[in-house]
């Protein structure tokens, strides 16, 4: 693949990138964690680049839904991630999200720009530094490593 002149400097401006999957057991979910994407976004500290909505099948299979498939009795506004698709997420992600969702639940996979960041990043980067991982700590990785510091 080759990146034209043009596409390295959008990259170059981006701020780091994360994902995040959210799991929603027996494919409940009640929105409340909505609102609250939707406020990150509005304070420009990120910037939603990917959102998908997958369902885990009981056979291990994944689908997408799609936003009108989710079941929510009105109470969600969903329309406001509508066109949240940059491409980014492709098959083989699918594949690799269906190992952190159990079947028979269902899960969001949202890309995103860590715009917080951006000024820190660049300033690395015109340093001749280059992040080059990042990562999340599961709470409940946290939660025993801080129970075994305290034994």
């Amino acid at each position: 693949m080759t990146t034209s002149k043009a596409e390295a400097a959008a990259l170059e401006d981006l701020g780091p990138v994360s994902y995040l999957i959210v799991e929603f057991p027996g494919g409940k979910m009640t929105g409340e964690g909505l609102p609250k994407l939707v406020d990150l976004v509005d304070r420009g500290l990120i910037r939603i680049l990917d959102l998908e909505f997958v369902t885990r099948e009981a056979d291990g299979s994944m689908r997408t839904v799609e936003l009108a498939e989710i079941e929510h009795n009105g109470a969600l506004e969903l329309e406001v991630f509508e066109g949240a698709y940059s491409g980014l997420l492709d098959a083989t992600d699918f594949d690799e999200a269906s190992s952190a969702i159990a079947p028979g639940s269902s899960a969001a996979i949202l890309i995103f720009e860590n715009r917080w960041a951006k000024p820190f990043v660049q300033a690395l980067r015109r340093g001749g530094a280059q992040p080059v991982a990042a990562g999340y700590i599961p709470h409940d990785t946290l939660a025993e490593a801080v129970e075994a510091t305290e034994r």
